[in-house]
This record gives C-alpha cells, sequence and structure tokens, in this order.
C-alpha cells in the first residue's frame, strides 16, 4: 500500500478518536438522528457537535440530509461498528 492510503486510514481512526465522537456513532447506530439528538446526547453547544460532525462528515463517516431547518445525520457505512466490537474485544482482553 502507498502513504496515501496510510493516510486516508489514519485520518478516519483520527475522527473517530473522541468520547463524543465514539457516542455520537455508537447513537447512529440505531438510525439516524437530528443534530438537537446528538447535542443532548454528548452534552455539549451546539458549535462543538457541529465541530465533531464536521469532522466525521469529512472522514466519510457520516452523512446529512436537510428537512427544513433541522438536519439529520447517519452512518454513512456501518462497517464502522466492526471496528467499535475490535476494540470492546481489545479492552475486554486487556481487563479480563
Amino acid at each position: 500500500m502507498n502513504n496515501a492510503i496510510y493516510k486516508s486510514k489514519a485520518n478516519v481512526i483520527k475522527a473517530i478518536a473522541h468520547p463524543s465522537r465514539l457516542m455520537m456513532i455508537d447513537a447512529l447506530a440505531e438510525g439516524e438522528k437530528c443534530v438537537c439528538e446528538l447535542q443532548a446526547l454528548v452534552k455539549a453547544d451546539m458549535s462543538t457537535v457541529s465541530k465533531h460532525l464536521t469532522i466525521m462528515k469529512n472522514a466519510g463517516l457520516v452523512t446529512d440530509r436537510k428537512e427544513g431547518l433541522k438536519v439529520f445525520y447517519r452512518l454513512r457505512l456501518p462497517c464502522v461498528l466492526r471496528l467499535f466490537d475490535c476494540v470492546d474485544e481489545i479492552i475486554f482482553a486487556n481487563n479480563g
């Protein structure tokens, strides 16, 4: 693999690497959510939530759609959840 592929992989991993983003991805695994629901989930101001969502959207993790004044987000590719399963296994193995 060339260096650009590794940079792209690192970009996706960086986009996941924040507790609030992990919580949002977990919530989006259940289905589409409006920004207001994600804001309530992570208990942060709207600008912070918007920054997190922009990072995840730019990395290709989520996609959005507008409905009137509301913006709804969903996972672009749910395969990211397999990574969550792997991380859970690592945590369990280290603490088990």
